[in-house]
């Protein structure tokens, strides 16, 4: 009998983990971020910034950096609020766009390379003892599935080199 729970409870968990995959494959790279706590400040940027367009279901495929809403807290005291304000809708369009990359890259693809972004400057990515970097951010959760391209978390919000 024990034998058997066990064995349904390994069913059931691997039918759970493959519905979740196809949950999350069946939404746009907004959507994605969207239904996930830990970018609610993205999803708020990328309304504010006029993004939100770029990254629905008719576009794409992208690979976009998201960073979590604790790389949004890392920035300087007052930085985000005034990055949200309508008269800063630009810069921060051009900051948004900096995060995401034409194409789908997922993580088994990447390797120590410049990448062109969506904003026009590059990204440069370094992968170092199976961990990668893009600038001077940590790639922490790779190869979110979503209809229109993959997201791949990071730990620091990535500036242009023009708005350092």
């Amino acid at each position: 009998m024990k034998k058997l729970a066990v064995a349904l409870a390994i069913i059931s968990a691997f039918t759970f983990n493959s519905y979740a995959g196809k949950m999350s494959q069946e939404k746009s790279i907004y959507d994605t971020a969207a239904s996930t706590k830990m970018f609610s400040t993205l999803t708020a940027a990328l309304k504010a910034g006029g993004k939100k367009e770029m990254l629905e279901e008719d576009k794409g495929p992208f690979t976009v950096f998201a960073p979590t809403d604790a790389a949004f807290a890392k920035l300087p005291e007052g930085t985000l609020a005034d990055l949200l304000k309508p008269e800063n809708k630009g810069k921060l369009a051009k900051i948004l766009a900096y995060h995401v990359l034409k194409g789908k890259v997922m993580a088994a693809d990447v390797k120590t390379m410049e990448a062109p972004t969506a904003e026009g400057s590059d990204l440069n990515i370094k992968v170092e003892d199976g961990k990668v970097m893009v600038n001077d951010a940590n790639v922490i959760t790779t190869d979110i599935p979503a209809t229109n391209g993959v997201i791949h978390v990071i730990d620091t919000v990535l500036m242009p080199p023009d708005l350092k």
